[in-house]
């Protein structure tokens, strides 16, 4: 039974379910952050996956990084597949801009969280996932 990484559960606000993954919103202000997570118990790689899902969700992230564009307009969006911390197979969509606090270098250890407020985090989950719902395809 799939079961979803408890820090990916401590920071993260689940958006909705697609064909394959589950779309996770990190709870940082600083980057417009979303994490996909394929819902297959005991995955670490994406070479695990077989062929089917791999395309499947090479879709998804492409979904995803339209989503990205579309809503905020990045210089550039960050796919990254890293899971040192969190070994569960996990893609992180990130929004890029030139005048955030990392740029040009990577998000992670580049300072501390900036945690959505409660209204901040439901106002962009429910953009995120009536987003999803209305790209072609997707519907949670």
């Amino acid at each position: 039974m799939f079961m979803l990484h408890q820090r990916l559960q401590e920071d993260t606000v689940e958006i909705i379910s697609l064909a394959l993954s589950r779309v996770l919103l990190m709870n940082d202000a600083s980057f417009p952050w979303l994490i996909l997570v394929p819902e297959r118990e005991g995955i670490q790689e994406v070479h695990e996956l077989n062929s089917g899902e791999r395309s499947i969700l090479i879709e998804e992230i492409a979904a995803a990084s339209n989503i990205m564009q579309r809503l905020y307009s990045p210089d550039k969006i960050n796919i990254g597949v890293l899971g040192n911390l969190v070994p569960q197979l996990h893609i992180h969509i990130i929004g890029r801009f030139r005048e955030d606090r990392s740029w040009p270098g990577p998000v992670w250890g580049s300072g501390p969280g900036n945690p959505y407020s409660a209204g901040e985090l439901n106002i962009i989950s429910a953009r995120f996932r009536e987003a999803f719902q209305q790209q072609n395809g997707f519907h949670g």
